[in-house]
Formats: C-alpha cells, structure tokens, sequence
C-alpha cells in the first residue's frame, strides 16, 4: 500500500495563480527576448569582426530592449515578492521584532504601489504621443523601429507590477514567513 504525503502546499488563491500565470508569460517573453538580444549582439560582433559588416542599429534596439525586458520581468517579481531588499537587515529585525518587518513590508509594497502607479502614469502622455504620431527611432532611410511598443511595455508593466505588490498585500499566498512557489 502506498503511503499519502501528509505535508501539503498551501493553497493559493485562483485569481492569485491565474494573475502570477499571467506575469510569468510577460516574464517569459522578457526571456526569451534577452536570448534574441544576444544573438543580435553576437551577430553583430561577428558582423562586425570577421566580415567588417556590423548590423546596423543594434546599439539602439540593445538600450531600449533592457529597458523594456526589466520591465517585462517586473510584475512577476513583485506579485511573487521577489523584489531586491538587504535580507541580512530584515533577519536581524525579524529576530528582535517581527512586528516591524511585516510594519516595513506593508510601507515598501505600498510606496511600490505608488512608485510604479506614478511610473505608469508619467509613462503615459509619451506613449499616447507615440501612438498619435507614428513615432519611430533609428535612422530614416537605413532602418526604423516604432516607439509605441516599447513604451507600452512600459505603460503595461507599470501598472501590472503595481497591482502585483497590491495583490501581494491584501492576499498573500502564503503566512508572513513561509515562502511558496506558485
């Protein structure tokens, strides 16, 4: 007779996996954007090196393409609340009080909230502009990329990460000090 596991996953929430599947595909895009990225780095260097022919543009589309790949992976952290914070100072505060980390972990993930909202907004009128006016970057004539999506990534990304740090905070997939994967 087979034995049954008696520890189990925490349950979590549907909406909460159902938002945390969501933000892993944007995640997952940003992933594999970055290996697009480095055969487009590498195919210019060889360009570049071996057949003195560079592949035009890629210094521009590398620097908006960073951008846009973090803030591609941003929801998906701050839902899971992977977002960077000095570990070392939290377990000391946690061993003498922790009261004041659950204190700091609700004003960091509300001040997020507000940062990325903000983030979201001041994003906006450049993004509607872009829109608007067909707004492209790169060298008329040689190559030309639009603007818009890298700006709605933006847009998108701030206002998904924004409510991942709100979901976070009202509907926590696991107690205050255990940790799950979703």
């Amino acid at each position: 007779m087979a034995e049954s596991s008696t520890t189990s996953q925490p349950q979590v929430p549907p909406f909460r996996r159902g938002l945390q599947n969501a933000y892993d595909a944007m995640a997952a895009i940003g992933t594999v954007w970055i290996f697009a990225l480095m055969l487009l780095i590498m195919a210019d260097v060889v360009g570049r090196n071996a057949l003195d022919h560079p592949v035009t543009g890629v210094a521009e589309i590398a620097a908006r393409s960073v951008v846009a790949i973090v803030f591609l992976m941003l929801p998906a952290s701050a839902l899971r609340g992977n977002m960077i914070r000095a570990d070392f100072l939290v377990s000391r505060i946690r061993q003498v009080a922790p009261g004041l980390v659950r204190l700091l972990d609700t004003l960091f993930a509300l001040l997020g909230v507000a940062i990325f909202f903000a983030i979201a907004w001041s994003a906006w009128p450049d993004t509607a502009e872009a829109w608007r006016r067909s707004e492209f970057f790169g060298v008329q004539g040689v190559w030309t990329l639009p603007t818009l999506p890298f700006r709605l990534i933006i847009v998108i990304s701030g206002i998904a990460s924004g409510f991942g740090l709100l979901v976070a905070l009202i509907q926590p997939a696991t107690e205050p000090d255990e940790m799950v994967e979703i």
